[in-house]
């Protein structure tokens, strides 16, 4: 199947390119599935497991998050806390602007 692209427009060739992307995404998964299906074969053929070969996988480790003590305090509301990392909080820029020094909001 020839297409001319010289004769087609913007948006034409546009969607040529996309159908195109789709097209290729889906032929590149046949052939992993294919290829796949073939080492699994020849692995069988020979007696052995993908474990055998590459080992167990093991399972990803889930990095369990801490929590970071607080640093400083909002006095006018003390369930308003920041640990000093990240974004300063609202608070804590507007109480700068009143006047206050970072030490005075230290926990």
């Amino acid at each position: 199947m020839a297409v001319d692209i010289k004769n087609l427009n913007h948006n034409q060739l546009n969607e040529l390119i996309s159908k195109a992307q789709v097209r290729q995404t889906e032929l590149r998964k046949e052939k992993v599935a294919k290829l796949r299906e073939k080492i699994n074969a020849l692995i069988k053929a020979e007696g052995f497991t993908f474990d055998d070969l590459f080992g167990a996988r093991a399972p990803k480790s889930k990095r369990a998050g801490t929590t970071v003590a607080a640093k400083y305090r909002n006095p006018d509301n003390a369930e308003q806390t920041w640990s000093g990392r990240g974004k300063r909080p609202r608070w804590f820029n507007e109480a700068l602007k009143g006047g206050k020094k970072e030490t005075d909001l230290l926990v």
